[in-house]
């Protein structure tokens, strides 16, 4: 069993932390808690709203019983707001990995970042439905691509392609294999007054999706590509920890030229020295340019004063082991 009072004033100063990030509304979204880096690897809270999920990544679930207990008394004492706390078990049963309520009654479905609001599904999935570590690139499509035209791959439940649509986009396209996320992503649209278009939705195989749109002249001004570590369908697969660069040459006929491709890359084993690496093979054709880096923001990371230890792989030139790049496309 892990003792609460090693980890308590861990935890007591992350949160602490990331006082400065919370609103009035309660109606923000923010990691608490990265207990790979800051003191606890099978511990990590995120906050949504008024919604506290607590992510129990240990080989044994119970040995984090009685910490667990702990941690719902802290979160009602630093914030006495919160309306319910939820318990992801990565090593449970199908329900206990989407989520136990265990405390509260009225999960967040909504929240609101940089002024735009999204929908959730804290139990859909074993994750909480919304990606706090790209908040950043959402922030860079806010400030980027008012009047393009946006293909968002792997769009899962919409996010990066919402805060492209708030941009003020031209067209943005929702790519993802499983309908019931993208169904997120309308949810999203509505609460934003966004009208839907359900062609610009599309549940399909990412490869044959994207063929299809070469042979018809598709082209975009920006593509996200945010790709799942693996999966794998009768028509390619992913994996990250061999490399992204046929993802990436799969989507570069469909970017208009000098168009951009956001290039995430979220394995934990690949460092960032391997992935810069990859990417600058990449580039030695002269078609494609490594840009910029789009930093993870410091409640995902860890901040200097709270962070114990160190990274599985270093990720610099990044900052985070999810390493993201925004990348020139050129065509001859």
């Amino acid at each position: 069993m892990i003792d609460p009072e090693t980890v308590r004033p861990f935890l007591t100063q992350a949160i602490q932390a990331r006082f400065p990030l919370l609103d009035e509304r309660h109606d923000t979204a923010v990691r608490l808690f990265n207990g790979f880096l800051e003191g606890c690897p099978q511990l990590v809270v995120e906050l949504f709203g008024e919604t506290a999920v607590l992510y129990n990544y240990a080989d044994e679930p119970s040995e984090l019983n009685d910490l667990l207990a702990a941690v719902q008394t802290l979160l009602r004492e630093q914030l006495p707001w919160l309306q319910a706390i939820l318990l992801k078990t990565r090593n449970g049963s199908d329900e206990e990995k989407r989520g136990v309520l265990l405390w509260g009654s009225q999960l967040t479905t909504k929240i609101r970042e940089h002024g735009v609001r999204y929908a959730l599904d804290l139990t859909m999935n074993q994750d909480a439905s919304f990606y706090l570590d790209t908040r950043n690139v959402r922030r860079w499509a806010l400030d980027h691509l008012a009047g393009k035209e946006v293909l968002n791959t792997f769009a899962y439940t919409g996010s990066l392609g919402v805060a492209a649509q708030a941009a003020g986009a031209s067209r943005v396209l929702q790519t993802d294999l499983n309908k019931r996320f993208l169904n997120v992503a309308k949810t999203s649209y509505t609460l934003n007054g966004f009208p839907i278009d359900k062609k610009l939705f599309q549940a399909g195989d990412f490869w044959r999706q994207m063929s299809q749109m070469k042979r018809a002249g598709e082209q975009f001004d920006c593509v996200f590509l945010d790709p799942p570590f693996f999966s794998q369908t009768a028509s390619g697969t992913v994996d990250l920890n061999a490399g992204m660069a046929r993802l990436v040459n799969k989507v570069r006929p469909l970017v208009k030229h000098n168009g951009r491709i956001i290039a995430i890359n979220n394995a934990l084993f690949v460092s960032g020295a391997d992935y810069l690496a990859e990417l600058e093979s990449l580039c030695a054709d002269g078609y494609v340019e490594i840009e910029q880096f789009i930093p993870v923001p410091e409640d995902c990371t860890g901040y200097s004063h709270t962070q114990m230890t160190s990274p599985i792989s270093d990720p610099a030139p990044f900052n985070h082991s999810t390493k993201i790049a925004l990348l020139k496309i050129l065509h001859k």
